[in-house]
């Protein structure tokens, strides 16, 4: 384990996986957002973006291994060359704009995406997939913490559970991928959080079996009911967190 973990927090952490990996499994998002707050009590901040990135990346991986069968693979192919051009852009302009700005925005467009009137059926097409690939790839670079967005995105277009779960798994696990060749190049040493990074993922993976099985026993109804409530959560944390940040 890393020297800036004690071995009962990195336990702890592990924990936390299962549990995060089975929130997002059964409600469709939230348990990533978690893991990163957990995260964020405990490991250095040069490792935690990177870190939680390529956990993040094996836990969605998995995901989308045991759900394939509901991915909508046209949303996916629309949403892949977003994500290349959203990391690009990132890893080529390296901004650091202020989080209280990333966290405000990226609340509010979740607000919008639950509570907000349908979007026009252009913006759910290819050209909408693309910039919303693009736009909320180019912000993880940075915050982490974009799931909510690209969850709320995604439940737009699909109505079936299983199909958003699944959907939402194989965005994710694209929009991670990059973080590893990004964040390497910058010069963060992955070596020395490796057995970590490998125990936190298998711990992940029995989340997400347990969180599928769950699945089974929800209706679509309580499940869209159920992931626009914690989607609001999520997103009103946010706008907490942009506020305290603002006023510092």
């Amino acid at each position: 384990m890393p020297p800036a973990l004690e071995p009962t927090v990195a336990l702890l952490l592990v924990a936390c996986s299962v549990l995060s990996s089975m929130i997002t499994a059964s409600l469709g998002a939230g348990g990533g957002v978690l893991l990163l707050l957990l995260m964020a009590l405990w490991l250095p901040p040069a490792a935690l973006i990177p870190v939680h990135g390529i956990i993040q990346l094996g836990s969605n991986g998995g995901r989308v291994l045991l759900t394939w069968r509901h991915i909508d693979w046209r949303l996916i192919a629309f949403f892949a060359p977003g994500v290349v051009a959203g990391a690009l852009l990132g890893a080529w302009l390296l901004v650091e704009l202020p989080m209280w700005l990333w966290q405000s925005t990226i609340a509010c467009f979740v607000l919008y995406l639950c509570w907000g009137p349908r979007l026009p059926r252009m913006a759910l097409g290819a050209p909408g997939t693309f910039v919303a690939a693009a736009l909320t790839s180019f912000a993880s670079m940075f915050v982490g913490a974009t799931g909510p967005l690209v969850a709320a995105f995604v439940k737009q277009v699909q109505r079936d559970r299983f199909a958003t779960v699944a959907t939402f798994s194989a965005a994710m696990t694209l929009q991670h991928a990059p973080k590893a060749l990004v964040f390497g190049f910058a010069g963060f040493v992955f070596l020395d959080w490796l057995v970590f990074i490998a125990v936190m993922i298998s711990a992940g993976l029995v989340g997400t079996w347990s969180g599928i099985h769950l699945l089974r026993y929800i209706s679509d109804r309580r499940f869209a009911v159920g992931l626009n409530l914690l989607l609001t959560l999520l997103a009103l944390r946010l706008l907490w967190q942009a506020t305290a940040e603002f006023l510092v």
